[in-house]
This record gives C-alpha cells, structure tokens and sequence, in this order.
C-alpha cells in the first residue's frame, strides 16, 4: 500500500457511483417502457403482461397490425430485422390512427412516443386501420405507381345503355 494514496481510490469510488446511477436511469426507462407497451397492449385488446416477454411481445405486435407469424424470422435476419422492425413500427402507429411521423418519433424517441401511444388518447383503429391509411387526406386512389388503383381508367365506366 505504499505506492498507492487517496486520490487513486476516489477515482473507483467516482466511477461506481457513476454505474450505478446509470443502471438506477436505464432502470426507469425501461419500466416506463413496459408500461407503456402494457397500455398499448391492453387497448388493443391484447394481455398487457405480454409486453414483458421477449418475443412473445413481438408476436402480440404482429397480431395487433394484422401480420403473419412469417414476419418473426423477417425479425430474427440481420439486415431485414432493420427495413421489417421499421414497417412493424409504422404499422404500429397507423393502427393507433397516427401519421409517418409519430413512427419516427417511436423509433428515435421510443422512451417519449410509446408513453404517448400507451397513456394518451389514442384508440386501437384494428389492423386493418394500418393499411387503409393510404397518403394525404386518405384517398385509396393516389397511388400514381398502382394502375389498378386509378377510378378513371376506360375499364371502370359503366356499359352504354341502347
């Protein structure tokens, strides 16, 4: 103990009092999480314990927007995880009547929008309310890319009538 003096054991004390204060902030936020996908959950007419299961929360999320069980190994892929969690969280959002960019506030700022989402006003439209919502002002026709979406094409106007 000769080498050593009081300035050397502060420094640990420091930075254990740093940990622990950071395992006590990730603690909250992940409580705050689970409750929040609990009340998401629970809208959706889903257990809300569910939320606490590691995958079985991401299958409760493919039942609420209405996606095959295939999705989980779209999920479980390196590099497909990213482009399928993202459309799952949009889809997400869409089912709870809210826009592209309540989606980038769940994905950049989950700790934020899943406590919104979960105890706000927001209600469970059903999975289908994911994909009706088609654009601006949710016209089913204006999808430019689509030819069978387009009401004025010569095929949809009614026989003459002789």
């Amino acid at each position: 103990m000769e080498n050593s003096d009081y300035y050397e054991s502060a420094g640990g004390g420091f930075f254990a009092a740093f940990l622990g204060a950071y395992f006590v902030f990730i603690l909250i936020i992940w409580v705050l999480m689970v409750a929040s996908m609990w009340k998401v959950f629970e809208k959706a007419g889903k257990p809300g314990w569910a939320a606490i299961i590691p995958i079985y929360n991401t299958i409760i999320m493919l039942e609420i927007v209405g996606k095959p069980m295939i999705w989980i190994l779209w999920l479980l892929l390196p590099c497909s995880n990213i482009v399928f969690g993202i459309w799952l969280t949009n889809l997400i959002s869409k089912s709870f009547g809210k826009t592209e960019g309540f989606t980038v506030g769940l994905i950049l700022l989950s700790f934020i929008f899943w406590p919104i989402l979960g105890f706000g006003p927001a209600k469970y439209l059903g999975p289908s309310a994911a994909e009706a919502q088609n654009g601006f002002g949710n016209n089913p026709f204006n999808n430019p890319n689509n030819p069978f979406n387009n009401p004025n094409t010569p095929n949809n106007t009614p026989p003459p009538v002789v």
